[in-house]
């Protein structure tokens, strides 16, 4: 089984709903209500500490985020891979409260041997990303803040196939366009917290996906 390491620090505080339960995912649907969205060409940006690392990042929202991923993901692997930048805080506290070893993919290169080049393609930009600390048969879950056209997740997870890893879950906080979907029709299996829909005025709807 999956090392759980501290994660009991990660159990959730939030207020108890209607029905008696906790409320999940509260601290992060009221900030992303929130958020400022600047526009860019045609395409208007939500400013967020999940997805952007500013204004600050609380703990309570860091929190509240992995002690759902614990509850929703395969946690049963080796190793959690996370792809820079804004990955990195979120598989560091995941690996943190699991004691599993975190796997960051960079976008600088470091000439490993083994090293795996990602080209990555973005709704609004290409680059390349660099792969190292996989070896074959590693059982992994790949987590991120957001998933908008799939283009990173599928580069991703091209890259663990090529690496010879397994992928036991592909987890994301926050979905926005249809790249869920396309991953999905790949026969990927992805899971989302909430999924969000942003206008100029600011981010107009947070609905929670995380029960599918």
């Amino acid at each position: 089984m999956g090392r759980r390491g501290n994660a009991d620090i990660f159990k959730p505080k939030g207020r108890r709903n209607a029905a008696g339960g906790i409320a999940l995912l509260e601290i992060l649907k009221k900030s992303l209500l929130e958020a400022p969205v600047y526009k860019r060409g045609e395409y208007h940006y939500f400013i967020h500490p999940i997805t952007d690392g500013v204004p600050q990042v609380k703990p309570s929202l860091i929190r509240e985020v992995i002690s759902q991923i614990i509850r929703m993901a395969d946690m049963d692997v080796d190793k959690i891979v996370t792809i820079e930048a804004m990955g990195i805080p979120i598989g560091m506290a995941l690996s943190l409260a699991t004691d599993i070893p975190l796997v960051i993919i960079r976008k600088r290169k470091y000439g490993l041997p083994g090293e795996i080049e990602i080209s990555q393609v973005t709704g609004y930009s290409k680059s390349e990303l660099f792969l190292n600390g996989i070896e074959k048969g590693d059982r992994v879950i790949v987590v991120d803040d957001v998933v908008s056209t799939g283009g990173t997740a599928l580069a991703t997870l091209d890259a663990l196939k090529a690496a010879g890893a397994i992928v036991k879950d592909l987890v994301v906080v926050i979905e926005r366009g249809d790249g869920a979907e396309r991953l999905s029709a790949k026969g990927h299996g992805i899971k989302t917290m909430v999924r969000v829909e942003v206008g100029e005025r600011g981010v107009t709807k947070v609905e929670e996906t995380y029960r599918r």
